[in-house]
Order: C-alpha cells, then sequence, then structure tokens
C-alpha cells in the first residue's frame, strides 16, 4: 500500500484508474530519500541529451529498471520511446471517484490502507529547499535497461549531494494499467555508477514503483471479504465440533 512502505526510498504506486480503468491510470508519490550526489531533475522543456542522442533521458535524473534484476521490464505493451508522458493533478482533474478514494484513505479515519494527507496535492518533487511540480513522466522501454524519471514545469531542479528528497501527490497519467507489468519494480544502479538517480540514495531499491493491475480496493470490500471468512470459520467450527461430539456418543 501506498502508507505502509519504508520512508528510506521514494515510492511510486501505480492503479488503474476508478473513473477510466481502460484508459487512465493513477499514480500515487510518497516516501523519502537522501541526494546522492549533486545535480538537477530536468525541465520538461528541455531536451537532455545524455545516454541516448537527442532524447530527453539522463541517467541521473531517471531511474532503471534492468531486465535481469528483480523484474526488470515495467512495460508490457504500447511500449513508450523516450516519451513524455503528462500528469495531470489528481485533485484539479474530473476523476471524481479517484479523488473520493484516496481522501477516504488519508490520516484522520481508521483505514485498511493510509496515503499521506496531501495526496490528492499536485504531484510534487522537493530537494533541500527547492521544490517543482512534476508535469510529466518519462517512460523509454529498452532491452537492456527500461528507463523511469520525473520532468518538472518552470526551471529544472537544481540540487546538493546530501540534502534531503521527497515527493507527495498524485496525478493521472493516459496509459492503461495492462501497458504495465504488474509487481514491484526496484532501482538498478549497481554498476551504473553515473547512472544512478542523484535525487536518490545510491542503492540499489532507493527509488520503488508498484503497479497494481486492481484498483484500489474500497473498505467496504474488506470488511465484506473478512465477513465472509469469519463466517466460513464459524460454520467449518461448528461442522467440526458436532462430528466430534457425534464421534465421542458412540463410545
Amino acid at each position: 500500500g501506498g502508507g505502509d512502505q519504508a520512508q528510506a526510498q521514494l515510492l511510486i504506486n501505480v492503479y488503474p484508474s476508478q473513473d477510466n480503468p481502460a484508459s487512465e491510470t493513477l499514480w500515487i508519490f510518497s516516501g523519502s530519500s537522501t541526494a546522492n550526489a549533486s545535480g538537477t531533475v530536468v525541465a520538461n522543456s528541455a531536451v537532455r541529451t545524455g545516454t541516448q542522442a537527442n532524447s530527453n533521458t539522463f541517467g541521473r535524473d531517471s531511474f532503471h529498471f534492468v531486465t535481469t534484476f528483480n523484474n526488470g521490464n515495467i512495460f508490457n505493451a504500447n511500449l513508450p520511446d523516450d516519451r513524455n508522458f503528462s500528469l495531470s493533478p489528481l485533485f484539479s482533474s474530473t476523476n471524481a471517484i479517484d479523488i473520493e478514494s484516496i481522501q477516504k484513505r488519508i490520516p484522520g479515519g481508521a483505514r485498511t490502507q493510509v496515503f499521506a494527507a496531501n495526496a490528492t496535492n499536485t504531484p510534487t518533487i522537493t530537494i533541500g529547499s527547492g521544490s517543482r511540480t512534476i508535469s510529466h513522466l518519462f517512460m523509454d522501454d529498452d532491452s537492456v535497461a527500461d528507463d523511469l524519471g520525473p520532468r518538472v514545469s518552470g526551471t529544472a531542479l537544481a540540487f546538493s549531494s546530501g540534502a534531503s528528497s521527497a515527493w507527495r501527490g498524485a496525478g493521472i497519467i493516459e496509459k492503461p494499467i495492462g501497458d504495465f507489468h504488474a509487481g514491484t519494480f526496484n532501482n538498478w544502479v549497481a554498476g551504473l555508477s553515473q547512472n544512478d538517480p542523484h535525487f536518490a540514495a545510491a542503492s540499489d531499491g532507493s527509488v520503488r514503483v508498484i503497479v497494481n493491475s486492481q484498483i484500489i480496493p474500497e473498505p467496504e470490500q474488506y470488511a465484506l471479504v473478512f465477513g465472509l471468512f469469519a463466517l466460513g470459520f464459524v460454520v467449518v467450527r461448528r461442522h467440526l465440533q458436532k462430528k466430534w461430539q457425534a464421534g465421542r456418543s458412540r463410545f
């Protein structure tokens, strides 16, 4: 879930949109880390030359899922090729069911899944004293490493080594859940000393993406499931008690 992960990593939970499950996904940002080196998070308006000429990717402002490490391929269909996907702020979108679903789970009530209190705010990345809106997510499918990374609005976000980093908020991307493999994906940095995201710790799993194939379960659904389980337990227990009592009566 979004609120039960260790805070020593930057975390993204991805769900099908409850409003438009066939065409949109819901992205929820949480967690914190520490910048392992000085750098910048690139502005979406800029074209950054890096490991791929004339592309908008650069090893130090994106993170990588390597095919041979921990599930590797995150992309499943409609494979992205150096593309930026617009991230619509959830609170200002027309996805009323998604907004309500998250608001049910923010702190202040007994919830089975708790998200940060500002989870419905505009997706924002903060490093040190600077903050920017995460306006887009860069995605690229590759045979060696799939790439994913934040792109910010306005100017690039510069930061220094050792600065605390965090991201918060939620947004909608027009890309269906079927375009991704379900599972947990940890970034991989070993052997890529110049290709780890400088805004996070220099360790495998400092950035984690969890792709959920089902929409966020409603609390009532949890109650129904546990209620049926409890009822089944009672029925089985009574059946066993009757068999035990019948066996005793024979002696």
